[in-house]
């Protein structure tokens, strides 16, 4: 999948939760990777965080790198 892929669909989980309070947004958008995506784009997702998240809403990273660095 190319990553461009990878950052619409997130940025689009990161839309939906985007009038929810940081807290609960934050969640819903990792609660969704993690029950939602498979491995391989998780993976993926994390390694496009890593080089830069470019084109990523701030909510996506802010909910998805913590979990990632705690798994390095």
């Amino acid at each position: 999948m190319e990553n461009r892929d990878i950052v619409r669909m997130a940025n689009q989980i990161a839309a939906y939760f985007e009038a929810y309070p940081r807290t609960e947004a934050l969640d819903g958008i990792a609660n969704h990777i993690r029950n939602f995506w498979s491995p391989r784009m998780r993976k993926q997702l994390n390694e496009h965080i890593e080089n830069g998240g470019e084109g990523l809403s701030p909510l996506v990273t802010a909910a998805v790198a913590p979990k990632a660095k705690a798994k390095s």
